[in-house]
This record gives structure tokens, C-alpha cells and sequence, in this order.
């Protein structure tokens, strides 16, 4: 199989699933906005460069805010919770590919949201494709997932974002 790769996660850890608090809700719903945010914001420095010019903008900036969060965090822990190069060697390496992933993605929605389909257009297919590859994920268990069989509430789901999208899109279009 594509991608199948060892578990990241224990059986213990598999088998304890809880509901989750409020807080993570609030956290992926604020993540989604500051994804349509950022979407918006890449597309105007396409406009002033290119999607690629975008993705090395936003990702350059990004490292520097990285640099500097990780640097307060760093001198704020003792030394004892600091992260050694033995706790660092167990990520696997395909664990670095996301940054592959998220410049790929800069690239592409800064073309797209200067396109007709316009930020909500782009935002919407862009969830469509998420949660497709999301649910292709669960189902083969990529990247270290426990695989799960889907069920007709996905194949629900998937089908009322794509429609959702679509709408979006062509009431956006006879404007």
C-alpha cells in the first residue's frame, strides 16, 4: 500500500478515544480563519511578484516567527523538559515533508485566489480536497494513522462540501 507506515501512535493511545474539549474546536475553527486569511493575504503578493515569490514570502517570514517563538520557549524551560537529539531522532522522516506540503499549497492557492474562483472559491475547494485526502488517509492509515473504515457519513460529508463548493462557486459566478 501507498504511504503505510509504522504507527506513531500506541495501542493504548487507539483505544482511549475521548470527545474533545471546546478548546480544540476553537482552535481548528480560529486555524481555518487564519488559513483564509493567510490564503488572501499570499494572493495579494502574487499580484505585486508571483506564487512563487508568495510562498518564499510567507515562508521566510514564518521561519523567522518560528525562530523567535522557539528561542523564547527554549530559554523559558529548564533544562530538564529542553528536547535532546535522542527525542528528535525518533521522528520519521517523512515527518519533514510538510514543509514540502505547505509551500506546495502557498503556490497554489495564491494562483487560484486570482482566479475567478476568488478566496471563498479557492477556500472552499481547498476543504473539499482536505477533507478528501483526510479521509483517504484515515482509510489507509498514511503517514503512521490507524487505519479506519469510512462509512456513509463520509461519503456525506465529502459529497455536501464538494456541492457546497460548487455553489459557491457558480453564485459567485452570475454576479
Amino acid at each position: 500500500m501507498l504511504l503505510k507506515l509504522t504507527p506513531l501512535m500506541t495501542e493504548e493511545k487507539q483505544t482511549t478515544a475521548t470527545r474533545p474539549a471546546l478548546i480544540y474546536f476553537a482552535a481548528a475553527f480560529g486555524a481555518g480563519c487564519l488559513l483564509a486569511m493567510m490564503t488572501h493575504m499570499n494572493g495579494v503578493v502574487t499580484q505585486y511578484g508571483n506564487a512563487l515569490y508568495s510562498s518564499w514570502t510567507a515562508h521566510g517570514i514564518g521561519t523567522l516567527a518560528a525562530v523567535i517563538i522557539l528561542s523564547v520557549q527554549f530559554f523559558r524551560r529548564s533544562a530538564a523538559t529542553r528536547p535532546t537529539g535522542d527525542s528528535l531522532r525518533g521522528i520519521p522522516w517523512w515527518a519533514y515533508l510538510g514543509g514540502v506540503s505547505g509551500a506546495a499549497t502557498v503556490v497554489f492557492a495564491s494562483l487560484a485566489v486570482n482566479s475567478p474562483l476568488a478566496l471563498s472559491g479557492t477556500i472552499a475547494l481547498g476543504l473539499g480536497g482536505q477533507v478528501l485526502f483526510s479521509l483517504a488517509a484515515d482509510y489507509w492509515g498514511f503517514f503512521g494513522l490507524p487505519a479506519r473504515k469510512l462509512d456513509m457519513r463520509d461519503l456525506l460529508t465529502v459529497t455536501l462540501i464538494l456541492m457546497g463548493s460548487l455553489l459557491i462557486i457558480l453564485s459567485g459566478a452570475s454576479q
